[in-house]
Protein backbone atom coordinates (compact mmCIF):
# COMPACT_ATOMS: atom_id res chain seq x y z
CA UNK A 1 0.00 0.00 0.00
CA UNK A 2 1.39 3.47 -0.88
CA UNK A 3 -0.53 5.49 1.19
CA UNK A 4 -2.76 4.28 4.52
CA UNK A 5 -4.41 6.94 6.26
CA UNK A 6 -5.74 5.49 9.75
CA UNK A 7 -8.15 7.09 12.30
CA UNK A 8 -6.64 10.98 12.22
CA UNK A 9 -8.35 13.62 14.07
CA UNK A 10 -7.22 17.14 12.93
CA UNK A 11 -8.42 20.24 14.57
CA UNK A 12 -7.96 24.00 13.62
CA UNK A 13 -7.48 25.46 17.12
CA UNK A 14 -10.09 23.93 19.26
CA UNK A 15 -12.67 22.95 15.88
CA UNK A 16 -12.87 19.56 15.03
CA UNK A 17 -11.97 19.14 11.48
CA UNK A 18 -11.31 15.39 10.80
CA UNK A 19 -13.22 13.04 13.34
CA UNK A 20 -11.72 9.66 12.65
CA UNK A 21 -10.57 9.82 8.99
CA UNK A 22 -9.67 6.31 7.69
CA UNK A 23 -8.65 5.40 3.99
CA UNK A 24 -6.11 3.57 1.78
CA UNK A 25 -4.25 4.66 -1.80
CA UNK A 26 -2.98 0.76 -3.40
CA UNK A 27 -0.06 1.52 -6.01
CA UNK A 28 -0.76 2.59 -9.22
CA UNK A 29 -4.24 4.01 -7.92
CA UNK A 30 -5.78 7.17 -8.85
CA UNK A 31 -8.11 7.63 -5.82
CA UNK A 32 -10.54 10.48 -5.18
CA UNK A 33 -11.78 12.23 -1.95
CA UNK A 34 -15.20 13.38 -2.75
CA UNK A 35 -17.19 15.87 -0.69
CA UNK A 36 -18.93 19.26 -0.29
CA UNK A 37 -17.17 22.09 -0.09
CA UNK A 38 -16.06 22.30 4.13
CA UNK A 39 -16.47 18.26 4.28
CA UNK A 40 -12.73 18.06 5.35
CA UNK A 41 -11.10 17.45 1.57
CA UNK A 42 -8.66 20.08 2.05
CA UNK A 43 -8.02 19.33 5.61
CA UNK A 44 -7.37 15.72 4.47
CA UNK A 45 -4.66 16.80 2.13
CA UNK A 46 -2.71 18.86 4.75
CA UNK A 47 -2.67 16.36 7.31
CA UNK A 48 -1.23 14.04 5.25
CA UNK A 49 1.16 17.02 3.69
CA UNK A 50 1.82 17.74 7.60
CA UNK A 51 0.64 21.51 6.62
CA UNK A 52 -2.07 20.99 9.30
CA UNK A 53 -1.28 17.86 11.57
CA UNK A 54 -3.48 15.40 12.98
CA UNK A 55 -3.53 15.36 16.50
CA UNK A 56 -3.69 11.56 16.63
CA UNK A 57 -4.10 8.43 14.16
CA UNK A 58 -1.78 7.12 12.01
CA UNK A 59 -0.50 8.12 8.38
CA UNK A 60 1.98 5.75 6.66
CA UNK A 61 3.76 6.69 3.06
CA UNK A 62 5.12 2.99 1.60
CA UNK A 63 5.04 1.57 4.98
CA UNK A 64 6.91 4.73 6.89
CA UNK A 65 5.00 6.66 9.46
CA UNK A 66 4.71 10.58 8.70
CA UNK A 67 2.12 11.53 10.94
CA UNK A 68 4.84 13.63 13.14
CA UNK A 69 7.00 14.31 10.26
CA UNK A 70 7.53 17.96 8.86
CA UNK A 71 6.01 18.95 5.17
CA UNK A 72 9.71 18.74 3.97
CA UNK A 73 10.74 15.30 5.60
CA UNK A 74 7.39 14.02 4.26
CA UNK A 75 8.25 15.77 0.73
CA UNK A 76 11.25 14.19 0.68
CA UNK A 77 9.89 10.72 1.66
CA UNK A 78 7.85 10.74 -1.86
CA UNK A 79 4.91 12.79 -2.04
CA UNK A 80 4.43 15.46 -4.22
CA UNK A 81 1.56 17.87 -3.50
CA UNK A 82 -0.29 20.22 -5.59
CA UNK A 83 -2.71 22.30 -3.33
CA UNK A 84 -5.85 23.84 -4.02
CA UNK A 85 -4.45 27.20 -4.65
CA UNK A 86 -1.73 26.62 -6.66
CA UNK A 87 1.21 28.49 -4.59
CA UNK A 88 2.84 29.39 -7.83
CA UNK A 89 5.98 31.72 -7.63
CA UNK A 90 4.48 34.46 -9.84
CA UNK A 91 7.68 36.16 -9.98
CA UNK A 92 9.23 33.52 -11.99
CA UNK A 93 8.55 31.71 -15.35
CA UNK A 94 6.57 28.62 -15.84
CA UNK A 95 10.22 26.79 -16.82
CA UNK A 96 11.35 28.23 -13.77
CA UNK A 97 8.68 27.57 -11.64
CA UNK A 98 9.56 23.58 -12.59
CA UNK A 99 13.24 23.95 -12.90
CA UNK A 100 13.49 24.88 -9.11
CA UNK A 101 11.40 22.10 -7.95
CA UNK A 102 13.69 19.54 -9.33
CA UNK A 103 16.63 21.36 -7.86
CA UNK A 104 15.24 21.41 -4.55
CA UNK A 105 14.43 17.80 -4.52
CA UNK A 106 16.66 14.85 -3.46
CA UNK A 107 14.39 12.11 -4.88
CA UNK A 108 16.43 10.61 -8.03
CA UNK A 109 14.62 7.61 -8.43
CA UNK A 110 12.51 9.19 -11.14
CA UNK A 111 12.66 10.60 -14.88
CA UNK A 112 10.22 13.32 -14.95
CA UNK A 113 11.92 16.16 -16.50
CA UNK A 114 10.63 19.88 -17.48
CA UNK A 115 10.86 18.09 -20.89
CA UNK A 116 8.59 15.54 -19.62
CA UNK A 117 5.55 17.79 -17.82
CA UNK A 118 6.18 19.40 -21.27
CA UNK A 119 4.91 16.20 -22.84
CA UNK A 120 1.99 15.48 -20.32
CA UNK A 121 1.03 19.17 -20.56
CA UNK A 122 2.04 21.20 -23.90
CA UNK A 123 0.33 24.51 -22.86
CA UNK A 124 2.93 24.93 -20.07
CA UNK A 125 5.89 24.62 -23.17
CA UNK A 126 4.17 27.08 -25.11
CA UNK A 127 4.22 29.52 -21.65
CA UNK A 128 7.19 28.30 -20.63
CA UNK A 129 8.61 32.11 -20.73
CA UNK A 130 5.93 33.77 -19.11
CA UNK A 131 5.85 34.55 -15.54
CA UNK A 132 3.50 32.04 -13.05
CA UNK A 133 1.87 35.36 -12.38
CA UNK A 134 0.20 35.66 -15.58
CA UNK A 135 -1.15 32.28 -16.01
CA UNK A 136 -4.80 31.27 -16.52
CA UNK A 137 -6.29 29.38 -13.58
CA UNK A 138 -6.19 26.18 -15.46
CA UNK A 139 -2.56 27.22 -16.87
CA UNK A 140 -1.63 27.30 -12.94
CA UNK A 141 -2.97 23.92 -11.79
CA UNK A 142 -1.21 22.22 -15.08
CA UNK A 143 1.70 23.71 -13.64
CA UNK A 144 1.44 23.11 -10.00
CA UNK A 145 0.82 19.39 -10.51
CA UNK A 146 4.07 19.66 -13.12
CA UNK A 147 5.92 21.02 -10.30
CA UNK A 148 5.02 17.94 -7.81
CA UNK A 149 6.00 15.59 -10.24
CA UNK A 150 9.18 17.32 -10.80
CA UNK A 151 10.27 16.14 -7.40
CA UNK A 152 9.83 12.35 -8.56
CA UNK A 153 7.07 11.41 -5.87
CA UNK A 154 5.92 8.04 -5.13
CA UNK A 155 2.53 9.07 -4.67
CA UNK A 156 0.51 12.68 -5.85
CA UNK A 157 -1.86 14.80 -3.70
CA UNK A 158 -3.93 16.94 -6.02
CA UNK A 159 -6.46 19.10 -4.76
CA UNK A 160 -9.27 20.62 -6.17
CA UNK A 161 -7.99 20.05 -9.62
CA UNK A 162 -11.27 20.67 -11.89
CA UNK A 163 -12.38 23.91 -9.44
CA UNK A 164 -13.53 26.82 -11.18
CA UNK A 165 -12.32 25.66 -14.86
CA UNK A 166 -13.37 25.28 -18.54
CA UNK A 167 -14.47 21.50 -19.56
CA UNK A 168 -11.39 21.83 -22.34
CA UNK A 169 -9.22 22.15 -19.36
CA UNK A 170 -11.14 20.00 -17.49
CA UNK A 171 -11.07 17.14 -19.55
CA UNK A 172 -7.03 17.70 -20.23
CA UNK A 173 -6.50 17.46 -16.42
CA UNK A 174 -8.22 14.77 -16.48
CA UNK A 175 -6.44 12.72 -19.34
CA UNK A 176 -2.93 13.98 -18.12
CA UNK A 177 -4.07 12.66 -14.33
CA UNK A 178 -4.32 8.94 -15.79
CA UNK A 179 -1.34 9.68 -18.22
CA UNK A 180 0.87 10.26 -14.63
CA UNK A 181 -0.84 6.75 -13.03
CA UNK A 182 0.14 4.93 -15.96
CA UNK A 183 3.79 6.03 -15.61
CA UNK A 184 3.74 4.00 -12.23
CA UNK A 185 2.68 7.15 -9.89
CA UNK A 186 0.24 7.08 -7.31
CA UNK A 187 -2.63 9.54 -7.30
CA UNK A 188 -4.65 11.13 -4.42
CA UNK A 189 -7.10 13.68 -5.27
CA UNK A 190 -10.04 15.86 -3.65
CA UNK A 191 -12.69 17.21 -5.26
CA UNK A 192 -16.20 17.45 -5.43
CA UNK A 193 -16.98 17.17 -9.06
CA UNK A 194 -18.36 13.52 -9.22
CA UNK A 195 -18.21 13.32 -12.84
CA UNK A 196 -14.69 14.10 -13.22
CA UNK A 197 -13.76 12.30 -10.67
CA UNK A 198 -16.00 9.21 -12.50
CA UNK A 199 -13.48 9.73 -15.48
CA UNK A 200 -10.39 10.16 -13.70
CA UNK A 201 -10.18 7.97 -10.98
CA UNK A 202 -10.82 4.08 -9.85
CA UNK A 203 -12.21 4.37 -6.65
CA UNK A 204 -13.32 6.99 -3.97
CA UNK A 205 -14.05 7.73 -0.76
CA UNK A 206 -16.98 10.33 0.32
CA UNK A 207 -16.33 12.42 3.60
CA UNK A 208 -18.87 14.66 4.92
CA UNK A 209 -18.41 16.38 8.09
CA UNK A 210 -14.95 15.15 8.81
CA UNK A 211 -15.84 11.35 8.22
CA UNK A 212 -15.91 9.05 5.90
CA UNK A 213 -19.46 8.04 4.87
CA UNK A 214 -18.72 5.86 1.69
CA UNK A 215 -16.22 4.18 -0.87
CA UNK A 216 -16.49 2.56 -3.72
CA UNK A 217 -15.25 2.21 -6.87
CA UNK A 218 -16.27 5.54 -9.08
CA UNK A 219 -18.60 3.60 -11.44
CA UNK A 220 -20.35 2.66 -8.90
CA UNK A 221 -20.43 5.63 -6.67
CA UNK A 222 -22.07 7.49 -9.72
CA UNK A 223 -24.72 5.20 -10.41
CA UNK A 224 -25.55 5.26 -6.91
CA UNK A 225 -28.68 8.25 -7.00
CA UNK A 226 -29.12 7.95 -3.33
CA UNK A 227 -25.30 8.21 -1.83
CA UNK A 228 -25.03 11.09 -4.53
CA UNK A 229 -27.93 13.03 -3.70
CA UNK A 230 -27.06 12.44 -0.23
CA UNK A 231 -23.67 13.08 0.07
CA UNK A 232 -22.41 15.11 -3.30
CA UNK A 233 -25.61 17.15 -4.41
CA UNK A 234 -25.73 20.94 -4.17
Amino acid sequence: MVLEVINIVTLYGQSLILDGVSLEVGKGEVVALLGRNGAGKTTTMRSIMGLTPARSGSIKLLGIEIISKLPFQIAALGIGYAPDDRRIFPDLTTEENLLLAGHLSKRTNGDWSVKKIYNLFPTLKDLRYRKGGFLSGGEQKMLATGRALMTNPALVLIDEPSEGLAPLVVAALSKAIREIRDTGVTVFLADQNVRFCRKTADRGYIIEKGTIRYQDEMKNILENEEIVKKYLAV
